[in-house]
């Protein structure tokens, strides 16, 4: 059976989180629904990783198999179309190997958070940011931050209901930028890593917007980390700003899949 590789976008307000729930909205779920409209005995997707609920998606990537040869470009309108109107868009479709998987072919993923910094109330970017009414500081932020960088325990930073068989990962890369904005500013949060705890992004930033409004040091997010306890945490930010960003392979099995319309002998 041919496989596909699927690059995805959604806004995750209405669902229940990625994976698929009996009785729930999920995205999982919607895509599911959508590709059994050309194949009815379709089975499920698997994907890099699972959002939770309120959690967005700029570029999650799943994979499916399915009985039929088809051309990527008719493949990714037929799903966008089927798709309708759920807030959730096919980028990209690609034919990978039929061994090629989606999670485990994974060597990075990429995380952004969007806090929001204004006082009055978001209406455009309502559910998909972080607001507070109070600016941050952000040189204290990117002090704290650098703390975090490399392998370490992380488990201060991982939800009580994990399953990672360790709390032992290797953080490549979190980057803070403050972009001025009307009215206010927003700090972007960039994260990469291979892979994440459960809660360990949403852990990050509430733990460094607490270094941000001064009632933490710099220091004391080491001391943080350094503790091993999920008591020594900030709180958890809420999920509304996070975005799952892009997923990193060896190979990338988008670069060369051709997403386009054929062009028919009238337009040449």
């Amino acid at each position: 059976m041919p496989r596909y590789a699927l690059k995805i976008e959604y806004n995750g307000q209405p669902f229940n989180g990625w994976q698929r729930q009996d009785g729930q909205p999920t995205v999982q779920g919607a895509i599911e629904d959508a590709l059994r409209k050309l194949q009815p005995d379709f089975d499920k997707i698997a994907a890099a990783g699972r959002t939770d609920t309120g959690v967005h998606g700029l570029a999650q990537v799943a994979h499916a198999d399915l009985s039929r040869d088809w051309e990527v470009f008719r493949l990714n309108e037929a799903l966008n179309y089927h798709l309708k109107p759920h807030p959730i868009s096919i980028l990209e479709v690609a034919k990978v190997a039929d061994d090629w998987h989606a999670r485990f072919d994974a060597t990075e993923r990429r995380y952004w958070f969007r806090l929001l910094y204004r006082r009055a109330p978001a209406t455009h970017d309502k559910g998909l940011v972080w607001q507070i009414n109070y600016p941050l500081e952000i040189n204290p932020m990117r002090e704290a931050a650098s703390n975090l960088i490399g392998q370490h325990d992380f488990t201060t930073f991982r939800s009580s209901t994990c399953q990672a068989l360790s709390p032992v990962k290797t953080l490549d890369a979190l980057e803070i930028e403050e972009i001025e904005v009307p009215y206010g500013a927003e700090y972007r949060f960039s994260i990469r890593a291979r892979s994440f705890l459960h809660n360990q992004v949403r852990s990050f930033v509430g733990s460094l917007e607490r270094v941000g409004c001064g009632s933490w040091t710099p220091i004391q997010m080491k001391h943080a980390l350094e503790a091993r306890d999920r008591a020594a945490c900030g709180p958890v930010c809420p999920a509304a700003g996070l975005y799952l960003a892009g997923v990193g392979y060896q190979s990338d099995p988008f670069i060369g899949a051709s997403n386009e319309p054929r062009r028919s002998r009238r337009e040449t």
